[in-house]
């Protein structure tokens, strides 16, 4: 980013207020921008408003703002209206997952901004070379995928294309270290970039072992939580290897990869979920049983927890650890 460009000074657009949507608008306020917030469906208009200012005051919350909820509001515009966006130098997609639809939001984006704005795709799974091929000048074009809440999590994707100009990638990484995010950077795309690759080949082990009754669910669940949890916020999963000692790794790699599942097949777990239209604590039909009002319970429980989880991993980046070894510090 031109260090003569001023965050407030870059107006964003982002098409589609669903559950992500709402939080990537959250995270851009935050950060200072004016924002234009187009809602495709009508039904999200109506509720956007009420949904980025609960976000807001979340944020408020987490100490992450110094001005109230509704100073953010002001630089926000929600509407229907494709053109507003023609003052936006930036545009994020977040629309569902569908290609068609995807395009069909691209060409309405493509006809009312510059040549130069660059468009984002918020997609976990569709290639962004794919959807490269749906945009008036491809090489503007590039996935920028964030993980919810965006307004509190440190993560952000950054993917390119076959056609992505180094240059807008380039942009848009020296951005999203001022909207708080440790960003990674793809310049090769690949379907499901980094995140997803690694969560789908878990669910893929978790839903067999789940089908051939290794153990309840539960069981699974918490093995997650309290081993892979208690570590991956502060090393990840290489740095993770080289603190355990490296040693046994290649013989456990041995023994175990060819006992893992390679299924290609949606589980059949998951493919009743799909065929009883279960939503999980949206709509009380899920892998676990729930009651009306749960999900609201999860909702406050997930934004109490990443406010103390974005708080904790400030705490502990990898550059402070290094820090406090060069100083002779230990931490306290």
């Amino acid at each position: 980013m031109n260090e003569l460009m001023k965050v407030e000074d870059i107006r964003i657009g982002v098409v589609g207020l669903g559950l992500m949507g709402s939080s990537i608008v959250a995270a851009l306020l935050v950060a200072g921008h004016q924002v234009v917030a187009l809602a495709p469906v009508s039904y999200d208009a109506q509720e956007a408003p009420s949904k980025i200012g609960r976000q807001l005051e979340l944020c408020q919350q987490a100490g992450m703002i110094k001005n109230n909820p509704s100073f953010y509001l002001d630089r926000l515009t929600i509407s229907e209206d494709y053109d507003l966006l023609g003052a936006c130098s930036i545009v994020l997609e977040c629309v569902i997952e569908k290609i068609e639809i995807k395009a069909e939001v691209y060409h309405k984006i493509t006809s009312v901004v510059s040549s130069k704005t660059i468009i984002g795709s918020n997609t976990s799974a569709i290639p962004i070379s794919v959807l490269q091929e749906k945009v008036a000048h491809p090489e503007r074009f590039l996935g920028v995928h964030w993980a919810e809440p965006a307004f509190m999590t440190r993560f952000l994707e950054i993917t390119c294309g076959k056609l992505t100009s180094a240059d807008c990638a380039d942009h848009i990484f020296t951005l999203a270290h001022h909207w708080g995010k440790e960003p990674t950077l793809l310049k090769k795309d690949i379907r499901g970039f980094i995140t997803n690759r690694l969560m789908y080949a878990v669910y893929r082990e978790i839903f067999h072992l789940l089908e051939n009754n290794v153990a309840k669910q539960e069981d699974f669940d918490k093995a997650f939580r309290y081993d892979a949890g208690s570590w991956m916020t502060l090393m990840g999963l290489f740095r993770r290897m080289d603190y355990m000692g490296l040693g046994d790794y290649a013989a456990i790699i041995d023994q175990l990869f060819p006992e893992l599942s390679n299924s290609e097949k949606v589980p059949a777990k998951m493919q009743e979920m799909v065929q009883t239209a279960a939503k999980g604590i949206h709509n009380s039909k899920g892998l676990y049983p729930y009651v009306h009002g749960e999900a609201d319970q999860w909702d406050e429980a997930f934004a109490s927890f990443n406010n103390e989880i974005h708080q904790l991993a400030a705490e502990y980046p990898a550059g402070k650890v290094n820090d406090y070894l060069i100083s002779g510090k230990n931490y306290q």
